[in-house]
């Protein structure tokens, strides 16, 4: 399955990097930039599979983005990315729906780990979805 990730961070050298991974080590297309509110609505727009979140950003945080995106679309995993990891900070965005937790600097595999399962995880809520519709349908 190829999908469309979503990549936000204020840091460019970052955007860069994420997106050389995900262009040289898997199929899925990748869309980045700086800017929260502008992730935000990419993500209202439809058609992202993933979204790759900084933790601290200017004007909307990791946090506070994983809320908004959530409200629009609950099913689009979201893995936040950080420098400033606490156990706190993981928790909550655990606590909020959040994917993954990721420390930076991070090795290539945990992103592309990260990318893995939460693409395989959001698969299976749409399967489960479409079962339970299909279950509805019939009486069952």
């Amino acid at each position: 399955m190829k999908a469309n990730i979503l990549a936000v961070d204020d840091e460019p050298d970052m955007l860069k990097l994420l997106s050389m991974i995900v262009r040289e080590k898997t199929p899925h297309n990748i869309v980045t930039t700086n800017n929260p509110l502008e992730a935000l609505e990419i993500a209202k727009q439809g058609g992202i599979d993933l979204l790759i979140a900084d933790l601290k950003m200017p004007g909307l945080d990791g946090s506070e983005l994983l809320d908004a995106v959530k409200a629009v679309n609950q099913d689009i995993p979201v893995v936040i990315i950080t420098a400033f990891a606490t156990e706190e900070a993981a928790a909550e965005t655990l606590q909020k729906g959040g994917f993954d937790f990721i420390i930076k600097p991070f090795r290539k595999e945990q992103i592309l780990g990260a990318i893995d399962k939460a693409l395989k995880w959001a698969q299976m809520q749409r399967e489960n979805r479409e079962l339970r519709a299909k279950l509805k349908e019939s009486g069952g």
